[in-house]
């Protein structure tokens, strides 16, 4: 056989192994990871309905060493959870020992600790289920039963990022007051015949109190993070600025996620898709206010995201603030994994699920029906998002590749 020949010979034979190992092999990479994203989607819906139940059979370990075990870097909870129903029983059950104002913040909440010195987040109930905050979409007080819907969705979402929320009614009188600090007890009073605190933050006025229905308020328990597990926070690149007038350079120049991809740690690493998928999020709980978060020190931009504080949720359901998916549709790109469980939850189940995941809770019905139909609304617009990125950049662009092996040893 002539050089030329063997030549172009090996050329063909080249051409072929580059398109077997593009289009063969590659798509069957491709189809075994929208497997087993199936396969995880199914085991998440088998999962939802959690019952508090105290039993921890097979161990003889606290709840709290068990939820202590879970916490990785990118996962606050593994996916499969079988003594998920008895950590949180001891949320909303174990008797309290110790109140405390909150840590620093904004917005009323008391820092309890539980018997067996496990920490929780007290937020007490403002509104009632039917109420809509008007104005601006981070408008109004903390809505507890939002963060109780919020964890639920993160579970549904497949994140695991957020701390585990559970609804409680707690006895002001019996339970919180004669174990309070005097910062914290300084703050109860009476109106009518209701006990109310108003706290220590940034906006708490004693004109402004949380009121029980007497003695008796309802409220959500966030479980408190390991301490071994120190937190880092950072400014939100897509955080606004709280001036009128004023904009954010994101609110006005189309380009913003290019200068974003060339800054620490958003150029490298995971960050910046769990942005993304955190601006997901946030859209479906109508949560406008994420001006900061939380990730763990020292992680060189390897940790997650931490879903915390998201009590500025599920305040308008006829409110959709677009500006929040700022993140997706500026830099045009997410997850493969979240772009297939945006789709697996379409044509209602998102709703159906939500509404079974949070039926379990001491303070059902969470959420109102019309904040459960504006879910179903808003991830139609979320997938049309991504729709509108695909026929601009191409599939291969948008839709990432980016799963990592998690360790709960």
């Amino acid at each position: 056989m002539k050089l030329k020949q063997r030549v172009v010979l090996l050329a063909l034979l080249l051409v072929i192994f580059i398109f077997t190992k593009v289009f063969l092999i590659d798509n069957l990479d491709t189809s075994a990871a929208n497997r087993e994203d199936q396969r995880a989607f199914h085991r998440m819906m088998a999962s939802l309905h959690v019952e508090l139940d105290p039993r921890l059979d097979h161990t003889l370990q606290s709840p709290w060493e068990i939820a202590a075990q879970w916490v990785v870097p990118r996962e606050v909870y593994p996916e499969e959870t079988p003594e998920l129903g008895a950590v949180m029983h001891a949320m909303t059950t174990k008797k309290i020992i110790k109140a405390d104002v909150g840590y620093k913040g904004t917005q009323l909440k008391a820092l309890l600790i539980l018997e067996g010195g496990q920490k929780v987040v007290f937020k007490p109930k403002r509104y009632a289920r039917d109420y809509v905050v008007e104005g601006e979409p981070y408008a109004g007080y903390d809505r507890h039963n939002a963060e109780v819907a919020a964890f639920h969705l993160d579970r549904i979402l497949g994140f695991r990022r957020a701390p585990l929320v559970v609804g409680r009614f707690v006895n002001l009188r019996t339970e919180i007051k004669p174990v309070a600090t005097e910062q914290l007890l300084g703050t109860f009073m009476t109106v009518g015949n209701n006990t109310c605190f108003y706290g220590k933050c940034y906006y708490c006025r004693e004109t402004e109190p949380a009121c029980a229905d007497g003695d008796i308020m309802e409220g959500s328990v966030t479980l408190w993070l390991p301490d071994v597990w120190p937190l880092q926070k950072h400014r939100h690149p897509w955080g606004r600025t709280y001036r009128e007038g004023k904009l954010a350079r994101w609110e006005y120049d189309e380009s913003y996620c290019d200068a974003v991809k060339k800054t620490s740690p958003y150029d490298s690493g995971p960050r910046l898709l769990d942005i993304i998928d955190t601006a997901i999020f946030d859209y479906l709980i109508g949560n406008a206010d994420r001006h900061h978060y939380e990730s763990f020190q020292d992680d060189e931009g390897a940790s997650m995201l931490i879903l915390l504080d998201n009590a500025k949720s599920f305040g308008n359901p006829a409110l959709d603030e677009r500006s929040i998916l700022a993140p997706l549709y500026q830099c045009c790109i997410i997850r493969v994994s979240t772009w297939n469980r945006l789709n697996y939850l379409k044509n209602g189940v998102l709703k159906s699920a939500l509404k079974t995941a949070m039926s379990h809770d001491p303070i059902s019905p969470v959420l109102s029906n019309p904040h459960l139909d504006a879910l179903d609304q808003r991830l139609l617009s979320i997938l049309a998002t991504v729709k509108q990125c695909t026929d601009q950049f191409g599939p291969d662009i948008v839709l990432v590749e980016d799963r990592m092996t998690l360790s709960h040893l």
